[in-house]
């Protein structure tokens, strides 16, 4: 078996260094640095030649940076001859592009998939991506994990005898109910419709809330206009409290706030596949760590063992 080689880009480097204390290998260093007119050059500080070679980069802001960088990653290890070359990608920002829902708009989520195919990936490794058709995108095999056991894990701790898990739409009720048996409760689910993005309309929640403890599951949350929309219906058919949880807690323009002062949250948990900054954190904020699960595929991975059994 070909020898082991993990690089991080800037984006998230204290998820690779976890990431390699779980496999037991270094973290091989990268220099990124810029011309004058301002493009980048990246060049990787270790032997990779037909090595198993894994580059770590979620695509968190800037997006387009750390795509760039992750791009010349790829080109680094493809021309210094590299055995394999997967891309693990804790999150996914262009696969929320993942449909053609007005006239003369870019799917960019099939676009980077093809740029990240085209700049030399063998092989992806994903972490819950937005959508199932996102994963057909690529044309390279892709692995697709998902943060539902760290989650259910954690909320095992708690009373669940008077809970529901609630989906914000319907695009994610096969995943609310999927998290939903593994905590034993039942699935309720909001009707939404978006006109932006960053403004959407529930019309009804389907599923019996009244009187319940609620876990409002997402993929993601950005903004948080979606989950402070559903969490208003939810208080007015008499909710008792609200978790809120999600694999990708992104929390922009100062979403982490807004909803850790909205009426009734008691807790706000995530996973660490995007960084979140100590002075952006609130009291209610849970991080749960996916670099052993993510550490885990990548042994399987360079290993030939299978990485779907990690879910049976």
């Amino acid at each position: 078996m070909r020898d082991i080689a993990v690089f991080s880009g800037t984006a998230h480097p204290e998820l690779a260094v976890e990431i390699c204390a779980h496999l037991g290998v270094p973290l091989y260093p990268v220099r990124v640095s810029r011309f004058a007119n301002d493009c980048l050059e990246v060049q990787l500080q270790a032997n990779c030649r037909e090595r198993d070679v894994f580059l770590i980069q979620p695509l968190v802001p800037p997006v387009q940076e750390h795509l760039v960088e992750l791009l010349l990653m790829i080109d680094a290890a493809r021309g210094a001859s590299a055995g394999r070359i997967t891309v693990v990608l804790p999150h996914y920002a262009y696969a929320r592009s993942d449909k053609k829902d007005a006239p003369r708009i870019s799917i960019g989520g099939r676009l980077v998939a093809d740029l990240l195919t085209s700049a030399g990936a063998d092989r992806v490794l994903a972490m819950t991506l937005h959508s199932p058709q996102v994963h057909g995108f690529f044309s390279v095999p892709v692995d697709h994990l998902h943060a539902l056991r760290e989650l259910a894990l954690h909320f095992t701790g708690h009373d669940l005898s008077n809970t529901v898990v609630v989906s914000p739409d319907l695009g994610n009720a096969k995943e609310a109910a999927a998290f939903a048996r593994r905590l034993g409760t039942p699935v309720a689910a909001g009707a939404k419709q978006r006109f932006s993005d960053d403004r959407v309309q529930i019309s009804a929640v389907i599923g019996d809330v009244a009187d319940r403890d609620v876990i409002v599951l997402d993929d993601e949350i950005a903004k948080g206009s979606t989950v402070i929309e559903l969490m208003e219906h939810l208080r007015r058919l008499n909710v008792r409290s609200i978790r809120l949880a999600c694999t990708h807690g992104l929390f922009s323009g100062g979403a982490l706030q807004r909803l850790s002062d909205q009426e009734g949250v008691l807790e706000i948990v995530c996973t660490n596949t995007v960084p979140i900054p100590a002075d952006k954190r609130v009291p209610k904020l849970r991080v749960l760590s996916v670099a052993p699960a993510l550490a885990e595929a990548m042994r399987r991975i360079h290993n030939g063992e299978s990485v779907s059994a990690l879910f049976g």
